[in-house]
């Protein structure tokens, strides 16, 4: 770990740095400070007592005697400037190393207090990516949210009927991309974990990897299901997808499947501790188009293989390291990484699959559990 001087200044719940500093969920922004090595903590009254329970390795300082402090020194509003002067000064620190997220109008109120700050180069903490055991298990809680939202979705496809207009019918109403995703994120709650954005993608919409699906879902065309669950106890993320068809699928879309799995397989089978991302993504594309599936643009809409093939995983949906052709991260072990190639045509639809892997020295653990089945 690194002995630079950090100063943060954010809430826990939404910045992903702070929640890894500190270990605990605080709604609103508040003073991080890591100085020679030790982390202070600078917190309202009523957060000071789980503070010291549930971050224990921070000294918690409470923001009402800081102010106080201030006022026995004539100082007329304790803000959260005067306040950070206050305790640097305290330890004898004139310059902070800051994230690229600080507030700009707290940064020049500091500056003009006679403090330098400084934007600390690349990830703010670099030892988020490689993750410890027990984030490998807490990693692994959410991906099973996942996977129970999962089965509840496909258990509802495999309940609904093939009514007349090429409806699917569920408890003999229209079953739609919303109530199956009502359904998926309602599991997902009560497995402990909240599920926003997922995506239930049909037909010719699932062309669009990121399209959240909307409408009616229909017999014998790819479904797209991505789950990307957030721990409501840790704040660590899952992230799963299956396609499947309810019905009979189409030779093309048979095809289109087959031919991601092996890509997956093929992909997994690259990853290892020194592996280069862009290196495992560019075989991944290589495959593809010896397959006989170009990507490209045509029409107007890309087709083919157009996204990254995975993405680090862990207090963030999407964080370094990636394997993408955009930059060419070096995997290392205890990395958790996504793997999830897909293909995509606006004649046919989509299809995408998804697991996590764990990077070792030897190779990737496949953290997943969940079967691959198409045809429902």
């Amino acid at each position: 770990m690194s002995r630079a001087n950090l100063l943060m200044v954010a809430d826990s719940e939404h910045d992903a740095d702070m929640l890894y500093a500190v270990g605990m969920f605080v709604s609103d922004p508040f003073i991080y400070l890591r100085i020679d090595g030790r982390s202070y903590i600078v917190l309202n009254d009523l957060e000071l007592d789980r503070a010291r329970r549930q971050a224990r390795h921070c000294r918690v300082i409470s923001l009402t005697r800081c102010a106080q402090r201030l006022a026995e020194r004539k100082v007329k509003v304790a803000s959260l400037a005067q306040v950070i002067r206050l305790l640097a000064r305290d330890k004898q620190v004139k310059r902070f190393f800051v994230p690229a997220t600080f507030p700009y109008g707290l940064a020049k109120e500091l500056r003009r207090l006679g403090l330098r700050l400084k934007l600390k180069p690349g990830s703010f903490f670099p030892e988020r990516e490689s993750k410890s055991a027990e984030e490998v298990k807490k990693i692994s809680a959410a991906l099973v949210m996942g996977e129970v939202g999962m089965a509840e979705g496909i258990q509802a496809l495999k309940q609904s009927k093939i009514g007349p207009g090429r409806k699917l019918l569920y408890h003999s109403v229209p079953l739609t991309s919303e109530k199956l995703r009502s359904i998926i994120n309602t599991a997902v709650l009560q497995a402990g974990g909240v599920a926003l954005h997922t995506i239930v993608s049909c037909g010719r919409r699932a062309a669009d990897p990121h399209e959240d699906g909307h409408g009616l879902l229909r017999p014998n065309q790819p479904i797209i299901i991505d789950i990307f669950p957030r721990s409501l106890k840790t704040g660590y993320y899952g992230d799963i997808t299956r396609t499947v068809v309810k019905g009979r699928a189409s030779e093309p879309v048979r095809r289109l499947y087959r031919t991601v799995r092996r890509a997956q397989e093929a992909a997994f089978a690259l990853l290892r501790e020194g592996a280069k991302g862009r290196e495992v993504h560019q075989s991944v594309q290589g495959f593809f188009a010896r397959e006989g599936y170009k990507t490209g643009r045509h029409n107007g809409r890309m087709h083919g293989f157009f996204h990254g093939t995975g993405h680090g995983l862990g207090l963030e949906i999407h964080e370094p390291p990636r394997i993408s052709d955009s930059v060419n991260h070096v995997l290392r072990a205890g990395n958790v990484v996504t793997v999830e190639p897909g293909l995509y045509y606006p004649g046919i639809g989509g299809v995408r699959l998804e697991d996590v892997a764990l990077i070792t020295r030897g190779g990737a653990k496949n953290l997943t559990k969940f079967e691959k089945v198409l045809e429902l």
